[in-house]
Parts: C-alpha cells; structure tokens; sequence
C-alpha cells in the first residue's frame, strides 16, 4: 500500500514499486511479516531519463546506511525492499542519489543530488467480529423460562462455534412490551451478543501460522457468523413445521442482524486522517502514541517518553 499521488499510477505499485518525490516524503504502508515493494530512489519523472554515474545512500530509521543489512535487499540501481517487515522496522527511509549532468557542448561536468524520504510504517489488517441482534416473540416479559431459552441459545450457538474457535460473548437480552394495530399488546426479546473469534485455544492456531493470523482468524470468525445466520434461517422453519406444539418463545420472522466490529491489536489503531490511504488498516502506533488494548485508536502519551513505534504503554 503506497501513498498514490497525481504522477504516480496503479501500474506503478502494480510492478511492486514505489517512486520517491522531492518535493514531500512518501507515504508506505507494510503488512507485518511481509516484503515491502520497492522503494525507488528517484522520482517517476527522473526514471525515465539516462542518469549518468549515479550513486544511491540509503538510511533507515536508525540514522545507519543500509548498504550489507541483512534484512534488505538493495540493488544496483538504487532499489530498497525491507524484507520480513517488523514493527520497528517503521519510521523513515531516506536515499540521496547523486549524479552528473554533462553539458553536451562543452563537456563541462556539473554533479547534481537530490534527496528522497520515504515514510514507511508497519500495518495490520483487522480483528473482525460480529455483533448479532435478534427478537424473539414470548406471551410475557416476566417468565423464568426466558432467561432459560437464552441461556440454552448461548450454548447450542456456542458449540456450533467452537470448532472454529470462535465463541459467543457480550450476550444480553431485555424483554420489551410492544403496541400493535392488529394484534393489540405483545412481547419481545431483544437478543444482543458479540461473535468473538477469540475462543481459548486461537492463539496455538495463530502460532502455526504467525505470517497471516489476522487473515486465519478473520476467516474462521466470518464462517461462525455465516453458521449463525444460517442456524436462524433453519430455526425459523423449524419452529413453524417440525414443533407440533406452538412454542411458548418463537423467533421473530426477519429480525436477524449481523454486523461487523473492528478491533486492532495492542501497539495499533486506525486513523483515518493520518494515514488517509490505509483507513481500514491497524497501523503502528507512532513515536509519542500507545495502545494498551484493543481499541481502535492510538492514545497520546501523557509525557513525551515513548519513542519508539508499536508502543503498547507509556
């Protein structure tokens, strides 16, 4: 993900590369774990032209050339890639491309630098889970059986889960007495719950397959909540054909809900005037910023104390 501006174009990040600007640094987005695109030391304009004797001095974030790092690979002309991109990995790269322009008529030599500054920084995708409302229809608020129906919902949605190691949280229910036109006075439970995909045991999947964790656990949450909605869809037919008796609670036709709720990992958060062109990412939490938990923005160190990017506290 790199920062697109007028004279760059789709086919350009396409090819994995992005071209510096001297006029104002560039913004770069990473996934962690993954290879950056390459950074190119000139701007769109100068790659096009013949450069004579060039030269190329990249810097990371820690003031120190890159040349022979081991964790990039740095070609001949002048192109970066950060490979096995970490957290604190983010920050600046710099590159100076010296160069001579050779005047045609008298040969006379003139060396030329221009300077390129790149802003990269570290991202995650984020953690999905669902909020689910639902209503059920029951002849009064105040029955014991209600708190009991719920009770048994959560376990039977529970176990439909758990191979995915997913599980229900945040449930509640308030019964609501409703007005009708045609059928005078009735009674509805409000269910509410959160399809979390943080079931003990997620972390020993995440740990096979640390390169993509957001991308395996994000999947395995979106097939719960897929097997939830379709436990609904199936529950409405079955109370209507397969209960002889008529239930004391029924499901509400068409009162199923799902919807998506983000979360970013501690040392992440969103924000989408900062890093207007990953607003759906978790990026790293810059110099000056934390995140404790999993909230969705990066909160402001009271004292100018942390430094350093993904900081998880003060």
């Amino acid at each position: 993900r790199a920062e697109l501006k007028d004279e760059q174009s789709i086919d350009l990040i396409g090819k994995n590369e992005v071209y510096g600007d001297i006029r104002h640094e560039v913004s770069v987005y990473v996934k962690v774990f993954t290879n950056s695109p390459f950074l190119v030391c000139m701007d769109l304009a100068l790659s096009q032209e013949r450069i004579i004797d060039p030269n190329y001095l990249w810097v990371g974030p820690d003031g120190r050339d890159l040349q022979g790092q081991g964790h990039v690979n740095l070609t001949e002309t002048g192109k970066l890639m950060v490979m096995g991109f970490r957290v604190s990995m983010s920050g600046a790269y710099t590159c100076t491309l010296s160069h001579k322009v050779i005047e045609s008529t008298t040969q006379e030599e003139t060396e030329m630098v221009e300077a390129y500054k790149f802003m990269v920084y570290a991202y995650r995708e984020a953690d999905h889970a669902y909020q689910v409302s639902v209503r059920f229809s029951t002849t009064h608020c105040g029955l014991k059986s209600n708190s009991l129906f719920i009770e048994e919902l959560k376990k039977i949605l529970s176990s439909t889960i758990s191979h995915l190691t997913c599980h229900i949280t945040q449930s509640a229910y308030k019964c609501h007495s409703i007005r009708t036109p045609k059928n005078g006075l009735q009674y509805e439970l409000f269910v509410n719950f959160l399809v979390n995909p943080f079931a003990p045991g997620w972390q020993e999947v995440c740990h096979k397959l640390p390169y993509d964790c957001e991308d395996v656990t994000n999947r395995r949450v979106r097939q719960a909540a897929e097997r939830i909605g379709k436990f609904f869809h199936q529950l409405k037919h079955i109370l209507k054909d397969e209960v002889h008796a008529v239930p004391t609670i029924q499901y509400v036709d068409n009162s199923f809900s799902m919807t998506p709720i983000d979360s970013c990992r501690p040392g992440f958060g969103k924000n989408h005037h900062t890093h207007q062109n990953c607003a759906s990412c978790c990026v790293v939490c810059g110099p000056g910023t934390y995140s404790p938990n999993n909230e969705m923005t990066c909160r402001i160190c009271a004292s100018p104390q942390a430094r350093m990017y993904g900081a998880k506290s003060c």
